[in-house]
């Protein structure tokens, strides 16, 4: 069984391919890829805060009562990774397309500005 990649890992993977298919210039691939690395950020600084705090944590309330709870930093590490699962979707389906749209010869000028290229007129 291959070893799983962690998300910075994840992330040089994904330009290497993008370099190789020539999408690194596409303007959605671009952007995309930018909120893809703020998601590695968030999810980076969420690990640490449950290694930190651990995943239970306690409230105290007005009398000094404490009530133990999950960390809420779970739920945002959780909801946090499934987006970025969903990028990383949206980065490849943007790759692959752009692959697909090079192998065609027709001279699109909107694919053009969007993959960085130059409009001639």
């Amino acid at each position: 069984m291959a070893e799983k990649m962690n998300l910075n890992e994840q992330a040089q993977e994904i330009l290497r391919i993008a370099e190789e298919s020539g999408v690194q210039g596409n303007f959605f691939f671009v952007t995309t890829f930018k909120r893809y690395q703020v998601q590695i950020q968030i999810l980076n600084d969420l690990e640490k805060a449950l290694k930190e705090n651990g995943t239970l944590v306690t409230k105290e309330y007005v009398k000094g009562r404490k009530n133990l709870y999950d960390n809420p930093a779970i739920n945002a590490y959780n909801r946090t990774t499934d987006s970025a699962n969903k990028t990383v979707a949206t980065l490849m389906k943007i790759i692959r397309g752009f692959v697909e749209d090079s192998d065609n010869e027709s001279e699109d000028p909107l694919l053009k500005i969007l993959n960085g290229g130059e409009v001639s007129e």
